[in-house]
């Protein structure tokens, strides 16, 4: 009962623009298992709350740490504008306390940005290896 009641409210809580972060990050998450990647975890958030990384999987032998970006349109240009160098140096962050604790060397380390368009029928595309890992 106590669940129920709890996503009762976080629904109640989410505003649009969540909402359509949360499908975009859905439909990223099917795409890129379709192109073969192994999801090991979604929202990943560092310990002291520094980072977050929305997906992290691996594509071969690379760990893709994967900042998907969800825009209703490209009136402004691609979602994928938005990293920039600070949202750039929490994902290292994160990524870098993520391989240590999986015990993954850090040179496996790749970071991968998803754009997704929602406006009509939703366009989802990968940017694999957007940025070095040094953010």
């Amino acid at each position: 009962m106590l669940d129920w009641l709890r996503h009762r409210a976080r629904l109640r809580a989410w505003d649009h623009d969540r909402a359509l972060g949360r499908r975009g990050e859905d439909l990223a998450h099917r795409l890129l298992r379709r192109e073969g990647y192994t999801i090991v975890a979604r929202n990943y958030r560092t310990r002291g709350g520094t980072g977050e990384v929305d997906l992290i999987g691996w594509d071969g032998d690379a760990l893709a740490f994967v900042e998907v970006k969800t825009r209703r349109s490209a009136e402004y240009g691609l979602p994928d504008r938005a990293v920039d160098q600070e949202k750039r140096r929490k994902l290292v962050l994160a990524a870098r306390e993520y391989v240590r604790r999986a015990g993954v060397p850090w040179e496996k380390a790749r970071f991968d940005v998803v754009n997704v368009l929602a406006e009509g029928k939703p366009v989802v595309t990968v940017v694999k290896d957007a940025f070095g890992r040094t953010g």
